[in-house]
C-alpha cells in the first residue's frame, strides 16, 4: 500500500470520526434549519403560561431537572404508564408533586403545528422551556444545546434511587450530583433555582419543628401554615420572592432561613459556605454559574443521532 492511498485512508477515517462525533453532540443551533420557527414558538407558550401563573415558571425548570437526572434528559418523565413500564411521576420525588404537563402538551402541539411535522423533541423542550421559564421570571438566559430526541422507557425505580431527596445533608448532595458527572458549584447554583416556586408543608414540616440550624423567627411564620399533622399539601415560598430569580434564596441561607433540609444543608459550616456567601452578594456571578450548570446537567446522556424517536404525543412512546 502505498503512501498515497493510506493517507486517504486515514484522512477519510478521520473525517469520519469527526462527523460522527460532531453530527451526534447536542448544539444550539440544531433547529435553525430544520424549523426555524420552533424555539420563538416555546417561548411564546412559556410566557404566557408563566405570566398566568408565576409557579409554572419552577414547575417547568423542575421537569427538566426530574427529568435529567433519571436516565438522562430523554423525556422519560413524560411517559405515562403502560403494561411495560410504570411511569416515573410517580417515584417518591415526583408524586404528587411534578406538574405542568399540559403546559408540555400545549408547546407541543404548537410547536408541531408551525414545524408542520413532529420535528421538536420531549426532551429538548422541557430543555428550552425550562430556559425560558428563568427568563420570564426575571433571570438569566443562556443558549441551551439542542438535538436530545426521547426515550421508549421510563423507570420508577431508578427515579426512586436517584432523585435527590429535600433531607438529605452535604455528603450525601454532593455525592447525589456527583453521581450525575456535576460538582459542588453545579450542586450549589442550581439549587439556587429555588429562587422560584413553592413547596409543600410534608417536605419541609420535618425542618421547620425539629431543626436547629433554623432562624427562630422564620421556622414560628413556616409552622403558621404548616401544622404538626395535616396540611400536607400546603405551600411555602422557598424564598420571599418566589415569582422572582434573584439572589434571595442564597441570602436566606446566610440568615438560617432556608426551607429545605437540603436547602440549609448547602450553608452550615461545610465546603459550600463560600460559594453561598458569593452568590448572595453577587448575582453576575450566581447568573453565570446558573446558566453554566443548565447546559452541564442539560446535557447528562442525552439520546442523539438514530438513537430513540421524536415522540408525537409526549406522553405515549410512538
Amino acid at each position: 500500500m502505498g503512501m498515497a492511498p493510506r493517507f486517504n485512508f486515514l484522512l477519510h477515517a478521520f473525517l469520519y470520526l469527526a462527523l460522527a462525533t460532531t453530527s451526534f453532540s447536542l448544539s444550539p443551533k440544531f433547529y435553525d434549519n430544520l424549523c426555524p420557527q420552533a424555539l420563538p414558538a416555546i417561548k411564546r407558550i412559556v410566557e404566557a403560561a408563566v405570566h398566568r401563573e408565576p409557579r409554572m415558571g419552577a414547575s417547568l425548570l423542575r421537569l427538566h431537572f426530574h427529568d435529567c437526572f433519571v436516565n438522562g434528559c430523554d423525556g422519560s418523565l413524560l411517559l405515562d404508564s403502560t403494561s411495560a413500564f410504570e411511569t416515573e411521576k410517580n417515584a417518591r420525588g415526583n408524586f404528587n408533586s411534578v406538574r405542568g404537563f399540559e403546559v408540555v402538551d400545549q408547546i407541543k402541539a404548537e410547536v408541531d403545528r408551525v414545524c408542520g411535522r413532529p420535528v421538536v423533541s420531549c426532551a429538548d423542550i422541557l430543555a428550552v422551556a425550562a430556559r425560558d421559564s428563568v427568563l420570564a421570571l426575571g433571570g438569566p438566559t443562556w443558549k441551551v444545546r439542542l438535538g436530545r430526541r426521547d426515550s421508549t422507557t421510563a423507570s420508577r425505580t431508578l427515579a426512586d434511587s436517584v432523585l435527590p431527596s429535600a433531607s438529605m445533608d452535604l455528603p450525601a448532595l454532593i455525592n447525589n450530583f456527583k453521581n450525575q458527572g456535576l460538582n459542588k458549584r453545579d450542586l450549589v447554583a442550581l439549587s439556587g433555582g429555588h429562587t422560584i416556586g413553592l413547596s409543600q408543608c410534608v417536605i419541609f414540616r420535618n425542618r421547620i419543628y425539629n431543626a436547629t440550624s433554623i432562624d427562630p423567627a422564620f421556622a414560628k411564620e413556616r409552622r403558621a401554615t404548616c401544622p404538626r399533622t395535616g396540611g400536607n399539601t400546603n405551600l411555602a415560598p422557598f424564598d420571599p420572592t418566589p415569582a422572582r430569580f434573584d439572589t434571595a434564596y442564597f441570602k436566606n441561607l446566610v440568615k438560617e432561613r432556608g426551607l429545605l433540609t437540603s436547602d440549609q444543608a448547602l450553608f452550615s459550616g461545610g465546603s459550600t459556605d463560600k460559594l453561598v456567601e458569593t452568590y448572595s452578594k453577587n448575582p453576575d456571578a450566581f447568573w453565570v454559574d446558573f446558566g453554566k450548570s443548565m447546559i452541564r446537567m442539560g446535557n447528562i446522556k442525552p439520546l442523539t443521532g438514530k438513537q430513540g424517536q421524536i415522540r408525537v404525543n409526549c406522553r405515549k412512546v410512538n
